[in-house]
């Protein structure tokens, strides 16, 4: 797995909008934070274009990608925000230029759809952190601490709060994965995900409680479960029980799709559609130890 090179400061970051349009002053906030810290920020053409839901039209949110990936004085790509949208300019991106000399691709939720590609095709690593929607004017918090750390090279090991559904255990592997409903989306096609040995991470947003049980089912019985190392589950937040209530939450639907296998389990790890979004580099190997008190989390820090 290539391990993109860390920032200096002076060195150049680009904010794409690939999915979902943004506001101008939210991305104003990430460009005076970013360039607090010595970086020098470069907004994509398209940035604030408009179309419908989209930040643009199709064409014009892969023009500013590509032109991102392949101008080697962008040394990470920031996307402004998730929606929709990252998953209909995919299969048109070239990465030639990009694989000479990788850089962070970064953001969550949407931008799944290249953690995924990156991850599991192309073997780069990925950073699922917090995105310019999410910035405020006084925001100090862990999620943008992690992501400014890790994007100038210094990848801090996590300690959480066990949760009562945790399965103890101890466990290695290269950690994959994002937004589930995302991931679900990519299944059967060649930009699925390959699990094998892995750490999967998963989270979600505002989907009815059936559909992720859905979606866990399908994981089950395609095998995508059974050969973990490890599974951790971040946010599930804004989930909708129908009418008629499902009943169950979606930490007791995961943990009844996992309960026959025998790998540790971690819930309510701090990422996702919360406040509390903390980076998790995708595509580096992570050591998980979790017992009755607490949960760590150690990076490989080659």
């Amino acid at each position: 797995m290539y391990q993109p090179t860390a920032l200096e400061k002076g060195d150049k970051i680009g904010i794409i909008s690939p999915a979902g349009k943004i506001e101008p002053e939210k991305v104003g906030i990430a460009v005076d934070m970013l360039e607090r810290l010595g970086l020098k920020v470069v907004l994509g053409k398209h940035v604030f274009d408009e179309y419908h839901q989209f930040a643009g039209r199709d064409l014009n949110r892969l023009k500013d990608f590509q032109q991102m990936l392949d101008d080697p004085e962008i040394k990470a790509i920031l996307c402004g925000r998730g929606g929709y949208g990252s998953v209909r300019i995919l299969e048109h991106i070239d990465f030639d230029l990009f694989l000479r000399k990788p850089k962070w691709i970064i953001g969550y939720s949407d931008i799944t759809v290249f953690h995924s590609y990156l991850n599991n095709i192309l073997e780069v690593e990925s950073l699922h952190s917090v995105m310019p929607i999410n910035f405020t004017d006084d925001q100090t918090g862990k999620s943008v601490e992690t992501l400014f750390g890790a994007i100038m090279g210094r990848f801090v090991d996590y300690n959480i709060q066990a949760h009562e559904l945790n399965r103890l255990g101890i466990a290695e592997g290269e950690l994959i994965g994002g937004n589930l409903s995302i991931l679900y989306s990519l299944r059967g096609t060649n930009m699925d995900f390959e699990t094998h040995g892995k750490v999967l991470f998963i989270e979600d947003v505002g989907e009815e409680l059936y559909h992720l049980d859905r979606m866990m089912y399908n994981l089950r019985m395609g095998g995508k479960l059974s050969e973990l190392q490890a599974l951790v589950v971040g946010g599930f937040s804004g989930m909708k029980e129908g009418d008629p209530k499902f009943g169950k939450s979606a930490y007791e639907i995961i943990n009844e799709a996992v309960e026959s296998y025998t790998y540790p389990v971690v819930y309510n790890f701090p990422a996702g559609h919360i406040n509390d979004n903390w980076t998790l580099p995708l595509g580096r190997y992570v050591k998980i130890s979790v017992d009755e008190k607490e949960v760590s989390f150690n990076w490989d820090k080659r």
